[in-house]
Protein backbone atom coordinates (compact mmCIF):
# COMPACT_ATOMS: atom_id res chain seq x y z
CA UNK A 1 0.00 0.00 0.00
CA UNK A 2 2.79 2.20 0.94
CA UNK A 3 4.78 1.40 -2.26
CA UNK A 4 1.80 2.79 -4.64
CA UNK A 5 0.71 5.70 -2.59
CA UNK A 6 4.28 7.51 -2.20
CA UNK A 7 4.45 7.69 -5.88
CA UNK A 8 0.81 9.12 -5.93
CA UNK A 9 1.65 11.69 -3.53
CA UNK A 10 4.63 12.98 -4.90
CA UNK A 11 2.92 13.56 -8.45
CA UNK A 12 0.76 15.49 -6.60
CA UNK A 13 2.83 17.61 -4.73
CA UNK A 14 4.71 17.86 -8.45
CA UNK A 15 1.02 19.54 -9.66
CA UNK A 16 0.85 21.55 -6.05
CA UNK A 17 4.45 22.77 -7.01
CA UNK A 18 3.99 23.89 -10.08
CA UNK A 19 0.46 25.67 -9.03
CA UNK A 20 2.20 27.56 -7.14
CA UNK A 21 4.95 29.01 -9.58
CA UNK A 22 1.88 29.52 -12.20
CA UNK A 23 0.77 31.86 -9.15
CA UNK A 24 3.54 33.50 -7.97
CA UNK A 25 4.69 34.19 -11.59
CA UNK A 26 1.79 35.61 -12.44
CA UNK A 27 1.59 38.14 -9.64
CA UNK A 28 5.06 38.74 -10.05
CA UNK A 29 4.36 40.00 -13.48
CA UNK A 30 1.61 41.99 -12.54
CA UNK A 31 3.78 44.15 -9.94
CA UNK A 32 6.29 44.30 -12.74
CA UNK A 33 8.79 42.14 -13.09
CA UNK A 34 9.81 41.16 -16.85
CA UNK A 35 8.82 38.05 -18.05
CA UNK A 36 12.31 37.73 -19.49
CA UNK A 37 14.21 38.52 -16.54
CA UNK A 38 12.27 35.99 -14.07
CA UNK A 39 13.16 33.16 -16.86
CA UNK A 40 16.95 34.05 -16.08
CA UNK A 41 16.90 34.44 -12.51
CA UNK A 42 14.86 30.56 -12.58
CA UNK A 43 17.55 29.21 -14.80
CA UNK A 44 20.35 30.75 -12.62
CA UNK A 45 18.94 29.34 -8.96
CA UNK A 46 17.95 25.99 -10.93
CA UNK A 47 21.85 25.45 -11.72
CA UNK A 48 22.59 26.59 -7.70
CA UNK A 49 20.01 24.18 -6.52
CA UNK A 50 20.74 21.20 -9.07
CA UNK A 51 24.54 21.24 -9.18
CA UNK A 52 24.96 19.84 -5.50
CA UNK A 53 22.94 16.45 -6.36
CA UNK A 54 25.20 16.28 -9.82
CA UNK A 55 28.53 16.28 -7.68
CA UNK A 56 27.90 14.36 -5.00
CA UNK A 57 25.42 11.98 -6.57
CA UNK A 58 27.14 11.45 -10.03
CA UNK A 59 30.75 12.19 -9.41
CA UNK A 60 31.74 8.25 -9.39
CA UNK A 61 29.03 7.77 -12.47
CA UNK A 62 29.67 10.18 -14.64
CA UNK A 63 30.83 9.40 -18.43
CA UNK A 64 33.03 11.54 -19.63
CA UNK A 65 31.91 14.65 -21.13
CA UNK A 66 32.96 14.74 -25.01
CA UNK A 67 32.30 17.72 -27.51
CA UNK A 68 29.02 16.12 -29.07
CA UNK A 69 27.56 15.48 -25.77
CA UNK A 70 28.18 19.25 -24.78
CA UNK A 71 26.26 20.32 -28.05
CA UNK A 72 23.60 18.17 -27.58
CA UNK A 73 22.95 19.48 -24.29
CA UNK A 74 22.85 22.97 -25.81
CA UNK A 75 20.45 22.26 -28.08
CA UNK A 76 18.22 21.01 -24.94
CA UNK A 77 19.10 24.27 -23.06
CA UNK A 78 17.62 26.39 -26.10
CA UNK A 79 15.23 24.11 -26.53
CA UNK A 80 13.90 22.29 -23.36
CA UNK A 81 14.64 25.76 -20.86
CA UNK A 82 15.37 28.89 -22.66
CA UNK A 83 12.75 28.77 -25.70
CA UNK A 84 9.98 27.01 -23.73
CA UNK A 85 10.24 29.23 -20.85
CA UNK A 86 10.30 32.18 -22.44
CA UNK A 87 7.39 31.51 -24.60
CA UNK A 88 5.72 30.23 -21.35
CA UNK A 89 6.51 33.17 -19.36
CA UNK A 90 5.70 35.96 -22.09
CA UNK A 91 2.28 33.81 -22.64
CA UNK A 92 0.95 33.98 -18.90
CA UNK A 93 1.89 37.33 -18.48
CA UNK A 94 -0.12 37.80 -21.50
CA UNK A 95 -3.32 35.47 -20.86
CA UNK A 96 -4.15 34.05 -17.23
CA UNK A 97 -2.73 31.31 -15.14
CA UNK A 98 -5.32 28.69 -16.26
CA UNK A 99 -5.65 29.38 -20.04
CA UNK A 100 -1.61 28.58 -19.29
CA UNK A 101 -2.14 25.55 -17.58
CA UNK A 102 -4.65 24.15 -20.16
CA UNK A 103 -2.65 24.58 -23.16
CA UNK A 104 0.28 23.14 -21.57
CA UNK A 105 -1.59 19.97 -21.74
CA UNK A 106 -1.20 20.10 -25.77
CA UNK A 107 2.28 18.77 -24.98
CA UNK A 108 1.87 15.15 -25.44
CA UNK A 109 -0.30 15.72 -28.89
CA UNK A 110 2.84 18.04 -29.82
CA UNK A 111 5.17 15.15 -29.33
CA UNK A 112 3.57 12.46 -30.68
CA UNK A 113 3.47 14.79 -34.15
CA UNK A 114 7.12 15.51 -33.98
CA UNK A 115 8.22 12.08 -32.81
CA UNK A 116 6.03 10.59 -35.88
CA UNK A 117 7.69 13.32 -38.37
CA UNK A 118 11.16 12.19 -37.25
CA UNK A 119 10.08 8.35 -37.21
CA UNK A 120 10.91 7.98 -33.63
CA UNK A 121 7.18 7.22 -33.37
CA UNK A 122 4.92 4.92 -35.13
CA UNK A 123 1.78 5.89 -35.96
CA UNK A 124 -0.49 2.63 -36.92
CA UNK A 125 -3.33 3.81 -37.85
CA UNK A 126 -4.82 0.78 -38.72
CA UNK A 127 -5.06 -0.08 -35.35
CA UNK A 128 -7.35 0.84 -32.10
CA UNK A 129 -4.13 2.73 -30.49
CA UNK A 130 -2.64 4.37 -33.69
CA UNK A 131 -6.78 6.06 -33.99
CA UNK A 132 -6.51 6.66 -30.49
CA UNK A 133 -3.35 8.64 -30.43
CA UNK A 134 -3.82 10.40 -34.05
CA UNK A 135 -7.82 11.06 -32.75
CA UNK A 136 -6.41 12.14 -29.30
CA UNK A 137 -4.00 14.42 -30.89
CA UNK A 138 -6.75 16.33 -33.07
CA UNK A 139 -9.04 16.39 -29.98
CA UNK A 140 -6.04 18.48 -28.12
CA UNK A 141 -6.01 20.75 -31.40
CA UNK A 142 -9.27 21.43 -31.59
CA UNK A 143 -9.93 22.06 -27.67
CA UNK A 144 -6.36 24.71 -27.99
CA UNK A 145 -8.12 26.49 -30.53
CA UNK A 146 -11.57 27.00 -29.35
CA UNK A 147 -9.89 27.88 -25.59
CA UNK A 148 -7.66 30.57 -27.51
CA UNK A 149 -10.45 32.11 -29.62
CA UNK A 150 -13.59 31.83 -27.66
CA UNK A 151 -14.40 32.99 -24.39
CA UNK A 152 -18.20 33.25 -24.56
CA UNK A 153 -20.23 34.02 -21.25
CA UNK A 154 -18.53 33.84 -17.96
CA UNK A 155 -19.67 30.96 -15.57
CA UNK A 156 -21.20 32.57 -12.69
CA UNK A 157 -19.78 30.41 -9.55
CA UNK A 158 -19.84 33.05 -7.30
CA UNK A 159 -17.53 35.13 -4.92
CA UNK A 160 -14.63 33.71 -3.26
CA UNK A 161 -14.30 34.21 1.02
CA UNK A 162 -10.80 33.85 0.87
CA UNK A 163 -9.62 35.80 -2.11
CA UNK A 164 -5.97 37.48 -1.52
CA UNK A 165 -6.62 40.75 -1.04
CA UNK A 166 -2.34 41.35 -1.76
CA UNK A 167 -3.38 40.13 -5.18
CA UNK A 168 -5.13 42.92 -5.64
CA UNK A 169 -2.82 45.68 -4.84
CA UNK A 170 -0.39 44.02 -7.61
CA UNK A 171 -3.02 43.71 -9.83
CA UNK A 172 -3.89 47.67 -9.56
CA UNK A 173 0.06 48.46 -10.26
CA UNK A 174 0.17 46.72 -13.75
CA UNK A 175 -3.92 47.71 -14.55
CA UNK A 176 -2.06 49.59 -17.81
CA UNK A 177 -0.53 46.98 -19.06
CA UNK A 178 -3.34 44.91 -20.38
CA UNK A 179 -2.82 41.54 -21.83
CA UNK A 180 -3.55 40.08 -25.63
CA UNK A 181 -5.17 36.93 -25.65
CA UNK A 182 -4.57 36.40 -29.00
CA UNK A 183 -0.87 36.15 -28.21
CA UNK A 184 -0.72 34.56 -24.63
CA UNK A 185 -2.34 31.86 -26.03
CA UNK A 186 -0.09 31.45 -29.11
CA UNK A 187 3.05 31.80 -26.97
CA UNK A 188 2.01 28.71 -24.70
CA UNK A 189 1.43 26.67 -27.34
CA UNK A 190 4.72 27.48 -28.71
CA UNK A 191 6.20 26.83 -25.49
CA UNK A 192 4.65 23.26 -25.32
CA UNK A 193 6.29 22.63 -29.11
CA UNK A 194 9.54 23.55 -27.90
CA UNK A 195 9.70 21.41 -25.17
CA UNK A 196 8.47 18.87 -27.73
CA UNK A 197 11.09 19.01 -29.71
CA UNK A 198 13.54 18.70 -26.27
CA UNK A 199 11.66 15.72 -25.22
CA UNK A 200 13.27 14.25 -28.79
CA UNK A 201 16.37 15.62 -28.20
CA UNK A 202 16.84 14.74 -24.69
CA UNK A 203 15.85 10.92 -25.56
CA UNK A 204 18.95 10.74 -27.47
CA UNK A 205 21.11 12.56 -25.04
CA UNK A 206 20.21 10.42 -22.17
CA UNK A 207 21.35 7.63 -23.99
CA UNK A 208 24.74 8.77 -24.83
CA UNK A 209 25.09 10.46 -21.70
CA UNK A 210 23.44 8.55 -18.39
CA UNK A 211 23.95 11.50 -16.10
CA UNK A 212 20.53 13.42 -15.48
CA UNK A 213 21.81 15.38 -12.88
CA UNK A 214 24.71 16.43 -14.44
CA UNK A 215 22.60 16.96 -17.98
CA UNK A 216 20.50 18.76 -15.82
CA UNK A 217 23.49 21.40 -14.53
CA UNK A 218 24.79 21.54 -17.70
CA UNK A 219 21.62 22.82 -19.29
CA UNK A 220 20.26 25.17 -16.77
CA UNK A 221 23.88 26.68 -16.42
CA UNK A 222 23.83 27.30 -20.65
CA UNK A 223 20.36 28.30 -20.34
CA UNK A 224 21.05 30.85 -17.53
CA UNK A 225 23.56 32.84 -19.92
CA UNK A 226 20.97 32.23 -22.50
CA UNK A 227 18.47 33.96 -20.97
CA UNK A 228 20.39 36.66 -19.46
CA UNK A 229 21.87 37.88 -22.27
CA UNK A 230 18.10 38.01 -23.89
CA UNK A 231 16.89 39.40 -20.53
CA UNK A 232 19.70 42.47 -20.60
CA UNK A 233 18.87 42.94 -24.47
CA UNK A 234 14.88 43.35 -23.45
CA UNK A 235 16.15 45.93 -19.87
CA UNK A 236 19.08 46.64 -19.37
CA UNK A 237 18.22 48.90 -16.32
CA UNK A 238 19.53 47.89 -12.52
CA UNK A 239 16.08 48.71 -11.06
CA UNK A 240 14.16 45.88 -13.13
CA UNK A 241 16.70 43.04 -12.14
CA UNK A 242 16.33 44.21 -8.52
CA UNK A 243 14.95 41.51 -6.33
CA UNK A 244 13.87 43.90 -3.58
CA UNK A 245 10.54 43.44 -3.87
CA UNK A 246 9.66 40.42 -1.68
CA UNK A 247 7.27 39.03 -4.55
CA UNK A 248 10.00 39.06 -7.34
CA UNK A 249 12.26 37.39 -4.72
CA UNK A 250 9.62 34.91 -3.71
CA UNK A 251 8.57 33.99 -7.61
CA UNK A 252 12.47 33.36 -8.95
CA UNK A 253 13.40 31.30 -6.06
CA UNK A 254 10.22 28.93 -6.24
CA UNK A 255 10.63 28.94 -10.22
CA UNK A 256 14.39 27.93 -9.83
CA UNK A 257 14.41 26.07 -6.84
CA UNK A 258 10.85 23.87 -6.50
CA UNK A 259 9.70 23.79 -10.07
CA UNK A 260 13.34 22.75 -11.31
CA UNK A 261 15.15 20.88 -8.52
CA UNK A 262 12.59 19.54 -6.27
CA UNK A 263 10.41 18.61 -9.16
CA UNK A 264 13.05 16.81 -11.43
CA UNK A 265 14.32 14.46 -8.40
CA UNK A 266 10.65 13.62 -7.52
CA UNK A 267 9.62 13.12 -10.90
CA UNK A 268 13.09 11.30 -12.08
CA UNK A 269 12.14 9.27 -8.87
CA UNK A 270 8.42 8.41 -9.74
CA UNK A 271 9.36 7.83 -13.55
CA UNK A 272 11.92 4.91 -12.35
CA UNK A 273 9.10 3.67 -10.01
CA UNK A 274 6.30 3.80 -11.99
CA UNK A 275 7.13 4.84 -15.95
CA UNK A 276 6.57 7.70 -17.91
CA UNK A 277 2.97 7.05 -18.77
CA UNK A 278 2.08 7.24 -15.07
CA UNK A 279 3.48 10.30 -14.58
CA UNK A 280 1.83 12.10 -17.18
CA UNK A 281 -1.37 11.09 -16.23
CA UNK A 282 -1.15 13.40 -13.65
CA UNK A 283 -0.44 16.72 -15.48
CA UNK A 284 -4.42 17.52 -16.08
CA UNK A 285 -4.61 17.71 -12.38
CA UNK A 286 -2.27 21.01 -12.51
CA UNK A 287 -5.10 22.68 -14.11
CA UNK A 288 -7.76 22.10 -11.69
CA UNK A 289 -5.51 23.28 -9.30
CA UNK A 290 -4.73 26.59 -10.71
CA UNK A 291 -8.38 27.03 -11.70
CA UNK A 292 -9.30 26.52 -8.02
CA UNK A 293 -6.62 28.98 -6.66
CA UNK A 294 -7.07 31.58 -9.74
CA UNK A 295 -10.67 31.53 -8.96
CA UNK A 296 -10.22 31.88 -5.69
CA UNK A 297 -7.07 33.79 -4.70
CA UNK A 298 -7.20 36.06 -7.81
CA UNK A 299 -10.52 36.31 -8.92
CA UNK A 300 -10.13 34.86 -12.00
CA UNK A 301 -13.35 34.30 -14.09
CA UNK A 302 -14.30 31.14 -15.78
CA UNK A 303 -15.68 31.77 -19.73
CA UNK A 304 -17.51 29.21 -21.24
CA UNK A 305 -15.00 28.57 -23.78
CA UNK A 306 -12.12 27.79 -21.38
CA UNK A 307 -13.89 25.58 -19.76
CA UNK A 308 -15.24 23.46 -22.86
CA UNK A 309 -11.77 23.83 -24.29
CA UNK A 310 -10.12 22.90 -21.13
CA UNK A 311 -12.52 19.61 -20.89
CA UNK A 312 -11.35 18.59 -24.82
CA UNK A 313 -7.59 19.06 -24.41
CA UNK A 314 -7.97 16.98 -21.33
CA UNK A 315 -10.00 14.28 -23.30
CA UNK A 316 -8.10 14.27 -25.79
CA UNK A 317 -4.48 14.14 -23.54
CA UNK A 318 -5.86 10.68 -21.88
CA UNK A 319 -6.81 9.25 -25.75
CA UNK A 320 -3.37 9.68 -26.61
CA UNK A 321 -1.94 8.24 -23.47
CA UNK A 322 -4.72 5.42 -23.78
CA UNK A 323 -3.43 4.18 -27.34
CA UNK A 324 0.26 4.64 -26.61
CA UNK A 325 -0.33 2.60 -23.12
CA UNK A 326 -1.80 -0.39 -25.87
CA UNK A 327 0.67 0.22 -28.17
CA UNK A 328 3.48 -0.48 -25.30
CA UNK A 329 1.27 -3.77 -24.17
CA UNK A 330 1.30 -4.92 -27.64
CA UNK A 331 4.87 -4.76 -28.20
CA UNK A 332 5.97 -6.28 -24.94
CA UNK A 333 3.22 -9.31 -25.74
CA UNK A 334 4.79 -9.27 -29.33
CA UNK A 335 8.03 -9.30 -27.68
CA UNK A 336 7.09 -12.53 -25.54
CA UNK A 337 6.07 -14.37 -28.33
CA UNK A 338 9.00 -13.67 -30.58
CA UNK A 339 11.26 -15.44 -27.09
CA UNK A 340 8.54 -18.25 -26.74
CA UNK A 341 9.40 -18.37 -30.93
CA UNK A 342 13.07 -18.21 -31.27
CA UNK A 343 13.16 -20.90 -28.33
CA UNK A 344 11.25 -23.55 -30.16
CA UNK A 345 13.26 -22.85 -33.40
CA UNK A 346 16.46 -23.34 -31.00
CA UNK A 347 15.18 -26.67 -30.06
CA UNK A 348 14.24 -27.85 -33.71
CA UNK A 349 17.69 -27.12 -34.71
CA UNK A 350 18.43 -29.06 -31.99
CA UNK A 351 16.85 -31.81 -32.61
CA UNK A 352 18.18 -31.73 -36.39
CA UNK A 353 21.83 -30.94 -35.17
CA UNK A 354 21.41 -34.21 -32.74
CA UNK A 355 18.98 -37.25 -33.87
CA UNK A 356 19.71 -39.03 -30.83
CA UNK A 357 17.68 -36.31 -28.65
CA UNK A 358 14.75 -36.99 -30.04
CA UNK A 359 15.18 -40.59 -28.99
CA UNK A 360 16.06 -40.01 -25.74
CA UNK A 361 12.68 -37.45 -25.75
CA UNK A 362 11.03 -39.93 -26.38
CA UNK A 363 12.22 -42.63 -23.80
CA UNK A 364 12.01 -39.40 -21.14
CA UNK A 365 8.03 -39.36 -22.13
Amino acid sequence: MLGDFMPFLANVLVQLGYAGMNITSKLAMESGMKPLILVAYRQIFATLAIAPFAFFLERKTRPKITKPILFQIFLCSLTGATANQVFYFIGLENSTATVACALNNVLPAATFVLAALCRQEAVGIKKASGQAKVLGTLVCVGGAMLLSFYHGHTIGIGESSIHWKYADKMTSRSSSNGSNFFLGPFLVMASAVAWAVWLIIQGQTSKNFPAPYTCTTLMCFMASIECTIIGIFSDHRISAWSLSSSMWLIAALYAGIVCNAVTFCLLSWSIQKKGPLYVSVFSPLLLVIVAVLSWALLREKLYVGTVVGSILIVGGLYAVLWGKDREMKQMKGNDKIGEVTKGGEKDDLELQLHPQAKGNQQQAK
